[in-house]
């Protein structure tokens, strides 16, 4: 069985699950919990930003064997939370001035007066204020959220037009590890943070996503596959490592 598969998972809530035990690296202790996934084909890793390592076990994976597979991943556990430490740390609020990402351009966030109403402005994007706030979070994801609704899903539906490929349904979800998934029914889950990518950047995200209706998986055949519909994916790939933390990843 191949336990091959290492993820970030960015979320900064704790784990709902009791930890199995802890693992020491880096002259700290981390937790490691333990997840059974039936559909799952393969060990896969996880490591949170509160530094709880977690593992996805397959159905018929066993936790000795889970617990090999941590203890041979050390050395990666130790490069991945020096890098998590690394990572600016985002603002919980957003004041008026806040720079956010549409589209791949930074905007201020604005707060306007219109005939007695407050708007808040991203950009060339507005929404009625029902009382002005101090902190534009809620406000201004809500904004991105709907707009992302209503423009991923028609942009999917042309790339898999053009590629030649059959999507069964789109949906677009607030997802705290992954810009996407493709099931086995042709079902896509995009994360509504790729409205905030530069278009080519995200019609990788959704091309990437498209092509798992060809290989279900990550082998050397999958990514011959996305090269030949986007040659310039490793430069889109470093995009994403370059602003994922701004993006809340």
């Amino acid at each position: 069985m191949s336990s091959d598969q290492f993820l970030f998972n960015f979320g900064t809530s704790a784990p709902r699950t009791a930890a199995e035990g802890c693992l020491e690296a880096a002259n700290r202790t981390f937790p490691v919990v333990f997840r059974r996934n039936p559909r799952a084909r393969q060990y896969v890793l996880r490591l949170r930003s509160d530094g709880t390592a977690t593992v996805t076990l397959p159905g018929r994976g066993s936790k000795a064997e889970a617990w090999r597979f941590v203890r041979s991943r050390t050395s990666w556990i130790e490069r991945q939370w020096l890098k998590l430490q690394a990572r600016p740390v985002i603002p919980k609020s957003w004041p008026p001035g806040t720079e956010i990402l549409l589209r791949g351009e930074a905007y201020p966030l604005e707060v306007l007066q219109e005939e007695g109403t407050h708007i808040l402005r991203i950009g060339m994007e507005s929404i009625r204020m029902r009382q002005p706030t101090d902190d534009l979070r809620k406000l201004s994801e809500g904004l991105l959220r709907k707009l992302a609704a209503h423009e991923l899903p028609g942009r999917v539906a042309e790339l898999a037009a053009q590629t030649g490929i059959s999507v069964r349904e789109v949906t677009v979800r607030n997802q705290s590890s992954r810009w996407g998934s493709c099931s086995v029914a042709g079902r896509i889950s995009l994360n509504w943070r790729l409205i905030q990518m530069p278009p080519a950047v995200r019609d990788y995200i959704i091309l990437h996503e498209l092509m798992h209706r060809r290989e279900m998986n990550h082998s050397a055949r999958f990514w011959q596959e996305v090269a030949r519909v986007c040659p310039d994916y490793p430069e889109h790939e470093r995009w994403i490592k370059t602003h994922a933390a701004r993006l809340g990843m």
